[in-house]
This record gives C-alpha cells, sequence and structure tokens, in this order.
C-alpha cells in the first residue's frame, strides 16, 4: 500500500513538472497607427492546431504556451497579421501595421468590433461601467446565438472576457485599463477625452523615440526642453482621481520639473555639463546615462531691466475660477517681484484686442494691480490678434541688452482669427524674430489646448507652465522667477556620440518633439531651446551594452555591400559615448561648442546619486503612465520606493508630493483594473 502511495506521488509531482513547462504569456495588441488597443485580435501558437485567444475589450490577452512552442502569431482585420518570437520575459506587447487589404489568414470577421472614428467634440458617455464594457465584446452573427441570444463560445477560439487578464502584482497593471485608451465599441469617448467626463482639451501625438544601432545611426541630436508644464498637468489629473491622457505625458517635462545639484558654471561660461552612468532600474541589465546642464545663475541685483508685456486672456472660457482669477492673482504675485524700474504693459483679448496699459515702470505698482483687479472674462477669443499686438508693443519699448518678454496666460481655446495648431506656429515663428521670447502659463481645465501652448512656447523661443493652483503660481513666477523669465544661453543643443565597441543600441527617454537632423547641430540658423538663469536640464538615454542579447538591439539581415572590418584596438575603447553641446549668448547669433567624454564606468543603481536616482524614477513613472512600449519590468512600487528613498534634503517638499501622486497613480491603475475585470 505503502509502495502504491509512492508511486502516485511521483507521477503527480512528474506531472506538476510537466505543468511547469507551460509558460503563461500576457500582454496587449495594439495598432501601430495611433498607439490605441485593439479588441477581438486574434492570438494563436505558431504552428499549432491548438486553440488560440481573443484580446478582450483593452487590446489584453492571455495564453499558454509550451516551453517548446516559441513564436505566437497576431491578426486583426484590416491589419497585417505579426508573428513575434517570445523571448524570456512573460510579457508581451505587440503593435500591428495597418493593411490595405482587409484579409486575413484566419476566420475572424465574426469577432471584429465595430471600427470607429472619433470627432474632437465627441461627448459619448464615459461611466466606465460593467455593463458598457459587456456591451464592447466582439460582435457575433446570428447563427453563432443560441436560442435565448446569448452568444456561443466558438470552436478554436477561447471568448474574450472581461476579467480574462490577470498580472500577477499590482505592478504589472496596464494603464490602457482606462476608458479614455480604448480603441473601438459604440460606447467609447474621444481617446484623448479625461476618463469620468465631457472634454475638449487637445494634446499632440508622441511617437516615442525607440531604440537604434550605433553602427546605423551613430548620432543622436536634440534641442533641451526645460518646459515644466507636462508634470503640473498629470498631477492635475491624479488628484482629480483620473490617470491622464498617454499623450499629456511628456516624460523630459516630469524630469525637469524637479530641481537636480550639478556643477555651476565657470569662467562666465554661461552652461556646464555633468554625466552619470549607472543601470537601469527598470532593466538592470541596461546603462542609463544622465546628461545633466546647468545654466549660469545670476543674483537678482545683476538681472536686466525688464520689458515685459503680459498677454492676458479674457474670453468667456477664462470665467472659471481656476483660471481668470488665477491668472489676476499670479500676475500679481509677478508684479510684487519686479523692480521699481522693471516696466509692464497688459494686452487682453477675446473677442477683441484692447491694451489694457501702456508699458509702465513698476514703481507704479498699485495702478498696475487696478488694472490686473478690474479684468473680466467674456466673449470670443481673438488670439492670433492679442499676440501680433503683444509683440508690437514689446517691440516698441524694446531695452538693448535688458530682458524683453511677452507673458501670455491662457486656456488656448481660439477660435477667432487664425486658430489652428499651424497657423499658431507659422505665426509665432514670424515673431520670434523680434528677438522676444514669449512664456506661456496654461490655465485650467476641461478645454485646455496643450498642443497649441507648446507649439507657442517651442516656436517662440520661450517656455511653457501649467499653473492648476496657486502653489504653482508661486513657483513659476516666484520661487523659479529668474529661471522662468531671464534667459542666460539660448538654442542649446546635444549631440551625441555612441562608440559602437561598446553600445549596442540606444534610445532618448523623452524629447520626441525636439530631435534635430544631425547636420542642425553646427547650424546657427536652427533654432533649439532656451534656459533661463540658474536652470538645470536632464537628458537620459538607455543603453544596451554590447554582447547583452535582447529584443531591442536586432539591426536585420547582414548587409551585402557593407562588409564588417576587423579594426585594431582602438585609443577609445573605455569611451562609452562623447557629448558635444552648442549654446549662444542672449544677444549673439553664434554659437560655441564644448565636449564631454563618457566613460563606460558604471556605477552600481544604489550607490549612484539621489539625482540621478529620482530622476531615473520620475521616468519610470512616465513610462508607466504613458504604459510605453518600452517600459519592461517598470511598476509602480518600485518607483515610490526609489522615489521615497532619493528625496534628499527636499527643501521644497516637491519630491515628497511626486512619492505621493505615484501613489495615487498606483491605487487609480488599480481600480480602473478592478472597475474593467469584475
Amino acid at each position: 500500500m505503502k509502495k502504491l502511495i509512492l508511486i502516485t506521488l511521483v507521477v503527480a509531482a512528474f506531472a506538476a513538472f510537466k505543468c511547469n513547462n507551460i509558460r503563461h504569456i500576457t500582454g496587449a495588441v495594439y495598432g501601430s497607427d495611433d498607439k490605441l488597443p485593439i479588441p477581438g485580435a486574434v492570438v494563436k501558437i505558431d504552428g499549432s492546431t491548438a486553440p488560440g485567444t481573443l484580446t478582450n475589450t483593452f487590446g489584453v490577452y492571455t495564453i499558454d504556451v509550451p516551453d517548446n512552442n516559441s513564436r505566437l502569431v497576431f491578426s486583426y482585420k484590416g491589419f497585417k497579421s505579426k508573428t513575434i518570437s517570445i523571448t524570456k520575459t512573460d510579457t508581451l506587447d505587440v503593435y500591428l501595421d495597418p493593411s490595405a487589404s482587409t484579409n486575413t489568414s484566419d476566420n475572424t470577421s465574426q469577432y471584429q468590433p465595430e471600427k470607429r472614428k472619433y470627432a474632437e467634440n465627441d461627448q459619448s458617455n464615459d461611466t466606465g461601467s460593467r455593463n458598457q464594457l459587456m456591451d464592447l465584446a466582439p460582435t457575433v452573427n446570428s447563427s453563432q446565438k443560441t436560442q435565448n441570444g446569448q452568444a456561443k463560445q466558438s470552436a478554436g477560439y477561447n471568448a474574450p472576457a472581461i476579467n480574462s487578464y490577470r498580472p500577477n502584482s499590482l505592478p504589472e497593471i496596464y494603464n490602457n485599463g482606462n476608458h479614455y485608451l480604448v480603441r473601438r465599441g459604440p460606447h467609447l469617448p474621444h481617446p484623448y477625452r479625461p476618463a469620468g467626463g465631457s472634454s475638449n482639451e487637445s494634446y499632440q501625438p508622441i511617437y516615442e523615440n525607440g531604440f537604434s544601432n550605433p553602427k546605423d545611426v551613430p548620432l543622436s541630436t536634440f534641442g533641451v526642453d526645460v518646459d515644466p508644464a507636462s508634470y503640473s498637468n498629470v498631477r492635475r489629473f491624479i488628484n482629480s482621481g483620473k490617470l491622464p491622457p498617454p499623450n499629456a505625458v511628456r516624460v523630459e517635462e516630469m524630469i525637469n520639473y524637479f530641481k537636480y545639484k550639478l556643477a555651476a558654471p565657470v569662467n562666465n561660461e554661461p552652461v556646464a555639463i555633468t554625466t552619470e552612468v549607472s543601470s537601469a532600474p527598470w532593466n538592470p541589465n541596461h546603462r542609463l546615462v544622465r546628461i545633466g546642464l546647468k545654466a549660469r545663475e545670476a543674483a537678482i541685483s545683476q538681472l536686466p531691466p525688464s520689458n515685459l508685456v503680459f498677454l492676458l486672456d479674457i474670453s468667456g472660457s477664462m470665467a472659471s475660477a481656476n483660471k481668470l482669477p488665477l491668472v489676476k492673482a499670479a500676475m500679481k504675485m509677478l508684479i510684487g517681484r519686479l523692480r521699481p524700474f522693471d516696466r509692464v504693459a497688459i494686452v487682453t483679448y477675446a473677442g477683441h484686442v484692447g491694451v489694457q496699459l501702456e508699458s509702465t515702470p513698476c514703481s507704479e505698482r498699485d495702478m498696475i494691480n487696478g488694472v490686473i483687479d478690474r479684468l473680466r472674462a467674456g466673449g470670443s477669443t481673438a488670439g492670433a490678434e492679442g499676440i501680433r499686438t503683444a509683440y508690437a508693443i514689446a517691440r516698441e519699448n524694446y531695452v538693448n541688452g535688458g530682458n524683453n518678454r511677452i507673458i501670455m496666460a491662457t486656456d488656448g481655446d481660439f477660435n477667432v482669427g487664425e486658430s489652428s495648431d499651424a497657423d499658431m506656429e507659422s505665426l509665432i515663428t514670424r515673431e520670434r524674430y523680434s528677438n522676444v521670447p514669449i512664456t506661456i502659463l496654461g490655465m485650467g481645465m476641461g478645454n485646455l489646448k496643450d498642443s497649441k501652448m507648446e507649439i507657442l512656447a517651442d516656436r517662440g523661443n520661450g517656455n511653457y507652465a501649467y499653473i492648476d493652483n496657486l502653489s504653482e503660481a508661486t513657483k513659476a513666477l516666484v520661487d523659479d522667477y529668474a529661471a522662468t523669465l531671464f534667459m542666460v544661453a539660448k538654442d542649446v543643443k546635444l549631440q551625441v556620440e555612441f562608440n559602437p565597441a561598446k553600445v549596442q543600441a540606444y534610445r532618448l527617454v523623452g524629447y520626441e518633439d525636439r530631435l534635430l537632423n544631425k547636420e542642425d547641430f553646427n547650424d546657427d540658423l536652427k533654432d533649439a531651446g532656451d534656459m533661463g538663469s540658474g536652470h538645470t536640464v536632464t537628458a537620459l538615454y538607455e543603453i544596451v551594452p554590447q554582447g547583452y542579447a535582447d529584443d531591442y538591439s536586432n539591426s536585420g539581415d547582414p548587409l551585402k555591400y557593407q562588409q564588417p572590418k576587423n579594426t585594431p584596438a582602438s585609443p577609445y575603447a573605455n569611451e562609452l559615448m562623447t557629448v558635444k553641446f552648442r549654446y549662444k549668448q542672449p544677444e549673439s547669433d553664434y554659437s560655441k561648442m564644448s565636449v564631454a567624454v563618457v566613460k563606460d564606468q558604471p556605477a552600481s543603481f544604489n550607490s549612484s546619486s539621489s539625482d540621478f536616482r529620482f530622476a531615473s524614477a520620475v521616468a519610470e513613472f512616465g513610462m508607466l503612465l504613458r504604459n510605453s512600449q518600452f517600459k519592461q519590468r517598470s511598476n509602480y512600487d518600485q518607483v515610490i520606493a526609489i522615489a521615497g528613498n532619493a528625496r534628499g534634503r527636499d527643501e521644497d517638499g516637491y519630491r515628497a508630493e511626486f512619492v505621493r501622486i505615484a501613489e495615487i497613480a498606483r491605487s487609480l491603475a488599480y481600480n480602473n483594473y478592478v472597475t474593467a475585470n469584475y
């Protein structure tokens, strides 16, 4: 009897061992055109006759794959099928390319959800109830229904259940559980709409930087960006109980919202560079390189006189408490920071443009504040004409060697005259030759035109901050007064050359809208980013070291006409990369260049600086919010732990606030997952 029991246990153990050879692969299927999930896509094991599965309403699938099968086939009507090899990870996200043909090798027509085209002013319901989510399941034809009208399971495919994707732990939750990310179906809102209510906000689409092979693309070139708008806007969404739309998340702006300790420039140079190398927390086998720039910091008493023009939106869309009243409070804060000899003019626009105050010295502070107090909201929005008028007044009162600048406060909702993003780009590109930068203060919510304001700041040699409360107004206009308003270097560009002996692949994290061609680096006519007094800028590169096999460094088949050469030992053998950066003095049309060499000497992550670790946590947080295809092992728990341990002195409390925001986002991601799946 004992022998029988022993034999039974051995057989059971062997069976369990065999079961462990089954891998549970999970992930999501997206369209490469709009980066949105595809519900009802077919997922099958390549070469197997075993049943496949379908993605659920959020594009998520799970499938059991034997160890001896290493490839999955993904297909959906109207998209090209794709066969993907399974790697060491059990998470596999796939992007399908649209196809001109609607034919597919799989019999999927009866499962296709209704394809929907979205309108910018879509006001569809967005309650996200479970009943609505069930309505989004793939449709079946009448022959596939039982007598009571319920859909039957089709032979060969597992019906896509609403709770078919259950991540092993909270950190693996997909942010595409947000209702505004769902791709198709009769109850779905516009992709850019915040979940939970109607909205008319707009954001420029972001197509993430991918990995490049340095043998094919040895140079990476971009203009710096010091705009902090994305972080405060993301914080506004999260504090209101919603995760932000992915295109509202600009990772480099989130990183650069925070101040970092960097070596200051010497010999009266306007900018200094610092570099640091460690591992990437989301993939310890990868390197993470931080490039830090520090602008010269001038004492307030040494700053040049200011010629400012306040360009204030007083249209009807600005009537709410978090718009014009907040603008007025913010402008009065700034007036209190200015010196008696600084000058201010006030231009307003609604249906018409009005010059409320000619250029006036700030010794007349009470009069200026009185003009601000009397502003009232109403009417349409002639933003383009207001911009032209503000530039004309700035030119009339131009101070040679001074700080000539327009400060524009608006929600960006222009509707009279030129109003499109293309119109704004053309207008501001012409006006920037006035040598007058523009600072954009984005206000309010619900109809925020982030896309328009980002264009105005980028093309207008300016910066862009989002003001959601008085605390943020204080940060931008009082605490960071000099950095926001006083330029010390303009057209700052970075160009990085990677050593292919050390670097198998590289990726710039963020800066998608600041990329330049390699020849633009030496072209002094090419516009780039600007830095204010005391500003710091951080850029991160993720690097795949030579000799490490992963999914990002394949460069295709060997070339026929370019045969590899055996190169002798190089004197640069220990160099990872070389960083060149260019900048101009504010009044100069000619740039200067500096060079820094980065050695392949990575520190362990735990021994890297607190600034390095904190910046990496912010980058990881941004990738999670975007549901980046490069997030790899990113998770909210890790973000919170790293940022919490890297706060440093945190005198202003912004890093502690970040940890709190990340904790709320983790809860929101979990709640969205539960709502969608139970």
